[in-house]
């Protein structure tokens, strides 16, 4: 037996991952607590592309981290090929359909290397990184507010 994929949002999300609770398993220790650390948490898997994307992976995860810093990435440090998982997201919070909007967009960027919704890393003006409002997000401006 092993940890399940459907459980790697318990690396962000619980107070104890289903990876340590495992180990706490097999080890016969206490198993640890389950609660989780916010309402929500939403992860999308991360599939290798059928076109490989033109950006490198670095480039890739620096303009997500400045569009979308609240991302926990989870790469697997596996080569990239059609339909493979070669990481996660995960999202906290406690808007289900914005966390889940956010883990698509998120996902689907680090897969494909373009942005589902149009929005170009390339174009955008320094206070326009923040999550485009349909998402949800604040604006910078509104961020430096809090």
């Amino acid at each position: 037996m092993r940890p399940h994929n459907s459980g790697h949002w318990t690396i962000d999300g619980a107070r104890t991952s289903q990876f340590e609770q495992h180990l706490r398993a097999v080890l016969d220790y206490p198993l640890g607590d389950s609660d989780a650390v916010v309402p929500v948490t939403v992860m999308a898997n991360v599939l290798g592309a059928a076109q490989p994307p033109a950006m490198s992976v670095d480039e890739r995860l620096h303009h997500l981290f400045a569009r979308m810093p609240d991302a926990r990435v989870h790469l697997y440090g596996k080569a990239e090929r059609p339909g493979r998982k070669v990481g996660h997201i995960n999202f906290l919070g406690s808007d289900v359909a914005q966390l889940c909007e956010r883990a698509e967009l998120a996902a689907h960027w680090l897969s494909h290397g373009r942005w589902t919704d149009g929005w170009d890393p390339h174009r955008a003006s320094d206070d326009a990184v923040g999550v485009p409002p349909a998402c949800g997000g604040r604006s910078d401006e509104e961020e430096r507010r809090l």
